[in-house]
């Protein structure tokens, strides 16, 4: 099969250690077409790049030039990147843009990351959320509100386009070399800020595992709302041991402290719209995506932490 035979694949949020992962994975394959609304991303000649808003009118240009047969959306701006606005621009109404692209230009399969923080983390939560959960984020923190109306949205194009064929997954905590979300972050640090008292239950994937789980969700077609996460549960303080973290103890008590003393403090691996996740358990049940996909996780949660236990040697 030549080139011009392959099915063309756009990928955006190129620049995250993610879609870098999923680049390297479908490269030979597929066509593949990369963008990116925070920077340029440099690639090899053979994969053509574009750092650019989803919102500007180029990026129809774009569709109209390559005829994608697929989208994977991995360019979902996190919390802790730009300001709230900025990230309901991007996360909302620029998928919403992406999807009226794709309907427009018959594109026949959508995968979009989201995240499970859109459960929100609360005191009463199952000890495995499904995928028919409510989405509770928003009640905690505005700074979540963008994540959970990307879904929202995504719901909505889910069932009122069928053809797009529109792929939702909610993974657990993505770490790994390269990622720097708030999580892997908080793990990279010698000391790491622990409420007093909490300890909650948390789940990890690694990257190249999440990796896995985009190409599987795109080769077998099977649209729907997945959670993606493994069997392996650890307490977030024995994590912290793991990745050879030391404690710093922050009050619990009362509830608006360690929120206070996270903004004071400016700590950018422990946002004050976070603090509920550290005080209560969001896991959740990821049996759907393994049974569908028959997806099965290389990484143990010893092996994931290796790698933060290494960076502090």
């Amino acid at each position: 099969m030549n080139d011009h035979q392959k099915p063309c694949v756009l990928i955006t949020g190129a620049a995250g250690a993610t879609a870098q992962q999923v680049i390297s994975r479908l490269r030979h394959d597929y066509r593949l077409v990369v963008c990116d609304s925070r920077r340029e991303v440099s690639m090899s000649p053979d994969i053509p790049s574009y750092h650019i808003d989803l919102n500007k009118r180029g990026m129809e240009d774009i569709f109209r030039q390559y005829r994608f047969d697929a989208v994977i959306h991995l360019g979902r701006m996190s919390p802790n990147e730009y300001t709230r606005d900025s990230r309901y621009n991007a996360n909302v109404l620029g998928t919403q843009r992406l999807f009226d692209l794709c309907v427009k230009y018959g594109v026949h399969h959508v995968i979009v990351m989201s995240t499970h923080f859109v459960y929100g983390a609360h005191a009463f939560n199952p000890a495995f959320l499904t995928e028919s959960a409510p989405l509770k984020a928003s009640e905690l923190t505005m700074d979540l509100v963008d994540s959970v109306e990307l879904e929202n949205l995504s719901m909505i194009y889910l069932w009122k386009y069928p053809d797009l064929n529109l792929t939702i997954l909610r993974p657990s905590n993505i770490v790994g070399p390269g990622v720097n979300n708030t999580m892997s972050l908080l793990l990279m640090q010698e000391r790491a800020p622990v409420l007093m008292g909490f300890s909650p239950i948390m789940q990890f994937i690694h990257v190249e595992d999440m990796a896995d789980a985009i190409v599987l969700a795109y080769r077998k077609k099977k649209p729907g709302i997945y959670n993606v996460a493994s069997d392996d549960c650890v307490a977030y303080q024995r994590a912290l041991e793991l990745a050879g973290c030391k404690r710093r103890a922050l009050p619990s008590v009362p509830p608006g402290l360690p929120r206070a003393l996270s903004r004071v403090l400016g700590m950018k691996h422990f946002p004050h719209y976070l603090v509920s996740y550290f005080k209560y358990a969001a896991t959740i049940d990821g049996s759907l995506f393994r049974e569908t996909f028959g997806f099965e996780p290389r990484y143990s949660l010893k092996e994931i932490f290796a790698h933060y236990k290494l960076l502090k040697l």
